[in-house]
């Protein structure tokens, strides 16, 4: 499932740090998938690691909008 900014930046910064938690265990998740040869769809690592730069930027842009 893959997660458009817009959805993204209606979040709070407490969702939206909750939802990069999970998304980095998902990540990891897979790649132990991927090293046994369980996962089927590949393309679901590169989605999720693009959700957790989209979160991460989001995250980054309402810290320096705070500071400013």
């Amino acid at each position: 499932m893959t997660m458009d900014t817009k959805d993204l930046r209606k979040k709070s910064e407490v969702d939206l740090k909750k939802l990069l938690q999970t998304k980095r265990e998902a990540l990891l998740a897979f790649r132990f998938g991927v090293a046994g040869a369980k996962t089927k769809d590949v393309k679901e690592g590169r989605n999720t690691r693009k959700v957790v730069a989209r979160i991460l930027t989001i995250l980054r842009e309402s810290q320096k909008k705070a500071k400013v």
